[in-house]
């Protein structure tokens, strides 16, 4: 048995204060600090030192970090980007794949496979989460044109076990046949994202079995008093947002207002992040196609922003400095919402008794101190390594 003592314990609804968190693998106990040193069995001790101890955090939507991306297919680059994030205090993830050939996304969901059977040092991987090709052309964002194609059943089903998210455009989907066709898999939500869809349409997706909207404002129709658009019929429904909380994704003035319209329950905090994340500025590559990135975003040639370089704890902070939630509540945008999203929330999402061990100690500003998956110590900071531009 293990402990963390003199820690701020986030649980889902309040912060404990003077309590001890006891784990193995899983969740032993939180008991009062009094009934600890009547305790044997312990055989290490993590102080926290007056910081947070937080559930790890959960990223549903990230391409690459370290300098890796999903699409390179490869177990280094899994294990890379794994490793990378495990240092943000992010302890699972879905690695998301870009719209490339039927040939490259089938060889990037076979690595993701292989990959969640391996060990990563890292970050656990949950599944895939399949972003394109089945979009809109006008409202692709940095997603390849060339490859955009009609959403495809036959396509998705060799990977139905893996695939947890499937982003398309309802508005390609002719007769609503593919939507038709993953109601035999409630396991995988359907994602309405780089759509053009119209208020109606988006409307009706949403009403035949579509609860979740990747990168929320992004890459979509916008609101409008006269063309509500997709935005519209989001916020006319109970629906799972992702959000992109960099400040340049979406306006940081309008944090407080998007959560409060669409609950705090059902805010996702994602950082689509690309292969430059935790890396230096420079030229990098997405999808075959070039990527500048400054100290604050990634962006193609011609201005179009290329996902970000955003990391999870740092989306934290941003909506805790620009608006009124509390810090629990924040945190379940990033653990919580995101495990009952894609059904884990079981075993994942919160500090529980029974619940499985990933856990995180921040500091508060949010850096990340001590990463914790399965129970074990993944990361402990080092002062003298320094992951930002």
């Amino acid at each position: 048995m293990k402990a963390i003592i003199n820690g701020k314990i986030i649980l889902e609804d309040s912060i404990l204060n003077n309590y001890v968190l006891l784990y193995n693998h899983k969740i032993i106990d939180i008991v009062k600090k009094d009934e600890f040193r009547q305790l044997s069995g312990v055989k290490k001790v993590i102080d926290a030192k007056g910081n947070f101890v937080s559930p790890g955090l959960i990223d549903l939507h990230i391409h690459g970090s370290a300098g890796f991306d999903t699409m390179d297919a490869t177990f280094e680059a899994i294990k890379s980007i794994s490793k990378s994030i495990a240092k943000t205090g992010v302890t699972s993830f879905l690695p998301t794949t870009m719209t490339m050939s039927k040939e490259d996304i089938k060889i990037a969901l076979e690595n993701i496979r292989e990959c969640m059977h391996k060990k990563l040092d890292g970050a656990k991987i949950l599944g895939a989460h399949l972003e394109g090709p089945f979009i809109s052309k006008k409202y692709r964002g940095a997603q390849n044109e060339k490859y955009i194609i009609k959403p495809e059943y036959k396509m998705v089903e060799p990977y139905l076990d893996i695939l947890k998210i499937i982003t398309f455009a309802p508005e390609e989907d002719e007769n609503s046949i593919f939507i038709e066709s993953m109601q035999r898999h409630k396991n995988i939500k359907l994602a309405i994202g780089h759509t053009g869809a119209t208020f109606e349409q988006a409307l009706k997706a949403i009403d035949d079995g579509v609860d979740y909207v990747t990168h929320t404002f992004n890459a979509m129709t916008g609101l409008h008093h006269r063309n509500p658009g997709v935005m519209g019929a989001v916020f006319s429904r109970d629906i799972f947002c992702e959000l992109i909380a960099d400040k340049i994704h979406v306006h940081k003035g309008f944090f407080q207002a998007f959560i409060s319209i669409n609950k705090k329950e059902l805010v996702i905090l994602i950082t689509d992040s690309m292969r430059a994340g935790c890396m230096p500025c420079g030229e990098y590559e997405l999808g075959g196609k070039k990527v500048i990135v400054d100290k604050e975003s990634a962006k193609l040639e011609d201005g179009t922003l290329a996902g970000s370089i955003l990391k999870l704890n740092e989306a934290v902070r941003n909506i805790r400095d620009y608006t009124d939630y509390k810090i629990n509540e924040i945190i379940n945008m990033a653990s919580l919402n995101p495990a009952r999203a894609i059904g884990v929330d079981d075993q994942l999402g919160s500090i529980q008794k029974g619940k499985i061990a990933d856990l995180v100690i921040f500091d508060e500003s949010m850096n990340v101190i001590s990463t914790i998956i399965d129970g074990n110590i993944v990361y402990e900071v080092n002062t003298n390594e320094d992951y930002l531009c």
